[in-house]
């Protein structure tokens, strides 16, 4: 009985205190300004009892019980949590989250915090790189970097991504950046396995490639691969499967629309034609006819297009313990591309250990191994299912034997093609890249470090087209070919970095000692008429024609020394200091060492005294640039005039005899140099939930190669020179903007913004090159040409006649106005590949366990050159585009009228029809996945598991018809739209 009374009375006491509410009263400031907070989030951490702070930064918060854990939370802040009993008024002084400033970015041959870096850098995480899945980490980066424009041009298995910095410099050297792979050169981006990236830092300014001196021009990217962590091991495993098809493709005549074109081409060089009586002379061959009569159609490309697929499996271990880090991944990425016989298989293994064998000395090895088993279709297949006549059906009546000419006999049957072992061109590659490092620190301040970087590869090509395919019908027999390459590049580099600080004054050095070695070799052999098909490349001795063999060998190496010097005071005025002196073999000795310098300034305004109460800045830095840079454009032995062999016959007997190259080596050649000027600004405001940067930048490249011509008593025909001058202007803003940010959902938006304006400053004589398609002014892939403004109508007779057209003829612009359509006075430059402008706008949302992530990209004011819209064949000797051309009947101003008289290689100005719009803007990306809780988690003994679901590249809008601009143009290799499944698993 007492313990019953004693029970009902705690009960009674426990039901007092917890009806007892009080409240909590308090004021929220900032740390370092005392300015008043509003918004912020005051929440009881046990009850989950929640107010906000008004405009004075003021609360109240009524809870139950004799005191309460408070958490205060608000965006661009650190979270603070304090115990209250309410007995006295709150104050809390919330600090700025400065982790972001904090960030640790790579640079050249060291490391910065964010808010420390001078240069134009823009840095990305593993998050950001794994939100798409992509065979290659570039491609999955399109439109998400300032700066950095990233094309897909081809949908083949296995294809990779055109990449360039801020524009195209050079014309005839190569426009890709320089990527870093742990330090060491490495080019072949698409080997990495996306998921072993930690970071991609992307240095786009003159200031900080200038330290890559003669291979910085063009910007650098450095990739970060991941290391072991000490603590508990880490397994991570993702596996994804996607079916892709063509991303648009336009279709060709119907076999009835092409015998409709037949008749209008026949019509137009007889005007006496009869529908009812001519068909026999339109198609004179009885094949034609008969197929015409019966209402024949066969879609050649449909019937080689089909669904291709994508699939990656991966698995990494990072582990460790205080002295011992290891990482270790497994990747398999394989691609099915749309055409038969079209497939890549990558291979990829990785393995990162770090030891320390003392508190300040530690050794390192980061190895990757990449093998590639791939076949690839280049063999036009696509541009010749264009061409086929649509009524011919490619198979015999039995339905299954291919027909080699199908109809007429005229064109080749594409099919013939798809025969197994008819075309082989498979690819077999190995890429080891390896890097050893020792790295000792015997002060503080003071790091000096070895790297030893070697990459070795080994390709090996055999190619066999049967006798029975589109390259080899008219030719006797099959050809074969193997083709071996090897290459060895040695990276040795040795880096000090020290840093003290006095007082006030922060001083950092770095110096580098750099020696790069590159050998490659290749030798190949090629033959036609194999006996047996089935040995294809692999019994070369067996082919009785046509046996050539060759051999070849480069090597070039280059030596350099750099420093850096950084220096700050206070923390607000910043001074980096940077040169380079490269010298290269493959310059003569008086041409052969250059220096590159550079330096830059940054200004942080935001911690300035006057700004210390400014409510709409948190963070602001003003920088400021100039730097030199070079585009190693000049090829091994370019400075020397060659040997080549000539042969003859003497007497009527063969002989050989050698001349000197039509090429003449140049002496004097040097560096392409291109000189940058950046003004940049980083911001941070409205209490954080914004932040970006803006940049202009003018950059000016001379020195640059070009292949002039000689006159015929020089005894060669061109030489290489140093002539010609390009600039790139351009604007960049990269913004961040936390939308909507509570307890179960976000959003967050990324949005890039860049606006390029390249051009031709100068060419030899100060003369536009017509020839090679260089024009002062314009950009360096640019389109010259006639501007079609439709075609000649009835009406216009007379004026047709002025400049000897009639009705239906392509009408173009009499630019000089002198009456007569000439190609000095009347072709000019049309547009280019170049956009005007790029945009990316990149979307995370997220509720609770649910992420969709939203992706669009935009390329604005580029041109492209359409392989479709230029296929007119007016005298219907092959099938073409589906246009709307022009008949008496049909005054259109799209395509001129058919004529049976006239090929297309003699239409006046056909070259004009191919020209369109490359703008787009496509939805990129849409993933959405969902990420089981941590509870779920734990009862299936899993760390985490998330599931996504993504379609890539299935929304396209641009003013093209059936086609994805991106492109290019070209009937080849379409691209692919997506949609893939897949898991990631954490234990």
């Amino acid at each position: 009985m007492k313990k019953l009374i004693f029970l009902l009375c705690l009960t009674l006491c426990s039901m007092q205190l917890w009806a007892q509410t009080k409240q909590i009263r308090g004021a929220v400031v900032d740390e370092s300004s005392g300015t008043p907070i509003a918004g912020v989030a005051v929440v009881d951490k046990k009850t989950k009892a929640g107010t906000s702070t008004d405009n004075q930064g003021n609360f109240t918060l009524t809870i139950r019980g004799a005191s309460a854990e408070l958490v205060f939370s608000y965006v661009g802040y650190k979270t603070e949590t304090i115990t209250s009993d309410g007995s006295s008024p709150v104050s809390i002084r919330m600090v700025k989250e400065t982790k972001d400033l904090d960030e640790v970015i790579v640079i050249g041959y060291g490391t910065a915090t964010r808010k420390d870096i001078t240069g134009a850098v823009v840095s990305v995480k593993t998050e950001e790189i794994k939100k798409v899945p992509a065979g290659n980490v570039m491609e999955a980066l399109q439109g998400k970097l300032a700066g950095v424009d990233i094309v897909r041009t081809s949908g083949g298995a296995g294809a990779s991504v055109s990449v360039t910095v801020r524009g195209t410099r050079s014309i005839r050297a190569g426009n890709g950046p320089l990527y870093i792979v742990d330090g060491i050169q490495y080019d072949n981006f698409q080997d990495i396995n996306p998921n072993d990236i930690e970071s991609m830092d992307v240095l786009k300014d003159g200031s900080s490639t200038a330290i890559y001196g003669s291979k910085g021009a063009n910007g650098v990217i450095i990739i970060t691969t991941r290391k072991g962590t000490a603590g508990k091991t880490k397994v991570n495993a993702g596996v994804y499967y996607g079916q892709s098809e063509v991303a648009g493709y336009p279709v060709p005549m119907t076999g009835p629309q092409f015998a409709q074109l037949k008749r209008e081409a026949y019509r137009t060089a007889n005007p006496s034609y009869n529908p009812a009586t001519d068909e026999a002379k339109v198609f004179t061959s009885p094949a034609d006819l008969a197929a015409v009569t019966a209402g024949n159609s066969y879609y050649y490309p449909g019937l080689l297009l089909q669904k291709g697929s994508q699939q990656d499996y991966n698995v990494s271990v990072a582990s460790g313990t205080e002295k011992t880090r290891v990482f270790f991944s497994f990747d398999y990425f394989k691609e099915k591309g749309l055409l038969t016989n079209d497939y890549s298989n990558r291979y990829t293994l990785r393995l990162n250990i770090e030891q320390s064998l003392t508190a300040n000395f530690k050794l390192g090895l980061e190895s990757q191994l990449a093998y590639y088993d791939a076949n690839n279709r280049n063999d036009g297949i696509l541009t010749v299912a264009n061409k086929v006549l649509p009524y011919y059906n490619p198979y015999a009546a039995d339905g299954v034997t291919l027909l080699r000419y199908p109809g007429n006999g005229a064109q080749f049957n594409p099919l013939m093609e798809e025969l197994p072992g008819a075309y082989i061109n498979k690819t077999n590659t190995t890429r080891i890249l390896s890097t050893g490092y020792a790295e000792w620190k015997p002060f503080r301040s003071l790091s000096i470090r070895s790297n030893l970087g070697v990459v070795n590869a080994s390709s090996r090509n055999g190619f066999f087209e049967d006798a029975n395919t589109i390259n080899r019908a008219l030719s006797t027999g099959s050809a074969s070919s193997i083709t071996n390459n090897m290459q060895t590049n040695l990276t040795w580099e040795n880096i000090i970095n020290w840093k003290e600080t006095f007082g006030k004054h922060s001083i950092g050095v770095t110096g580098v000692t750099s020696y790069l070695s590159n050998r490659s070799e290749n030798s190949s052999a090629a033959a036609t008429g194999q006996l047996l098909a089935s040995q294809a490349f692999y019994a070369l001795q067996n082919n009785p024609s046509n046996v050539l063999v060759s051999s070849a060998y480069v090597g070039s190496n280059l030596n350099s020394y750099a420093f850096r010097i950084n220096y700050a005071y206070s923390g607000k005025y910043i001074l980096t200091l940077t040169g380079r002196e490269d010298g290269a073999s493959v310059l003569a000795p008086q041409n052969r060492w250059s220096f590159f310098p550079s330096a830059a300034a940054a200004w942080r305004i935001s911690d300035e005294n006057f700004m210390k109460h400014a409510t709409l800045f948190n963070d602001l830095k003003l920088r400021v640039s100039y730097g030199v840079a070079g585009n190693s454009a000049v090829s091994p032995y370019q400075t020397q005039s060659g040997i080549i062999l000539i042969p003859y016959s003497y007497n009527d007997v063969s002989a050989l005899a050698y001349g000197l190259d039509p090429q003449i080596g140049n002496t004097d050649l040097k560096w392409e140099l291109t000189k940058t000027v950046n003004v940049g600004l980083d911001f941070t405001i409205l209490k954080s939930r914004v932040s970006g940067s803006i940049d202009f930048y003018d950059s000016k490249t001379d020195n640059l190669l070009y292949l002039v011509k000689l006159p015929a008593t020089t005894g060669g025909t061109s030489i290489l020179g140093n002539v010609g001058k390009t600039q790139n202007t351009g604007f960049e803003v990269s913004l961040r903007t936390v939308n909507v940010q509570t307890k179960n959902f976000s959003w967050i938006s990324q949005i890039t913004y860049t606006r390029n304006k390249e051009r031709i400053v100068d060419l030899p004589n100060g003369q536009n090159d017509v020839a090679s398609g260089f024009f002062i002014g314009s950009p360096v892939r640019s389109f010259y040409d006639y501007r079609k403004t439709g075609i000649w109508q009835t009406k216009d007779n007379a004026a047709a006649g002025t400049y000897g057209y009639k009705p239906g003829d392509i009408r173009v612009e009499d630019i000089d106005g002198d009456g007569k359509i000439t190609a000095l006075g009347d072709r000019t430059v049309l547009g280019s590949q170049v956009p005007k402008y790029t945009l990316g706008f990149n979307n995370d949302i997220s509720f609770r366990n649910w992420d969709l992530n939203v992706y669009v990209f935009a390329r604005v004011g580029q041109m492209f050159n359409s392989s479709y819209a230029a296929k007119f064949e007016p005298n219907g000797i092959e099938n073409g585009a589906n246009v709307d051309y022009w008949t008496p009947e049909n005054p259109t101003d799209d395509y001129p009228r058919p004529n049976i008289n006239i090929s297309k290689a003699a239409l006046p100005f056909a070259s004009t029809l191919g020209y369109k719009d490359g703008s787009f803007v496509k939805i990129r990306a849409i993933t959405l996945g969902y990420t089981l809780s941590p509870s779920l988690a734990k009862k299936i003994h899993v760390a985490s598991l998330r599931w996504y679901v993504s379609a890539k590249n299935w929304f396209t809008f641009s003013k093209v018809k059936d086609y994805d601009p991106e492109g290019g143009g070209s009937f080849e290799r379409p691209l692919t739209k997506l949609v893939v499944t897949g898991l990631t698993i954490g234990f």
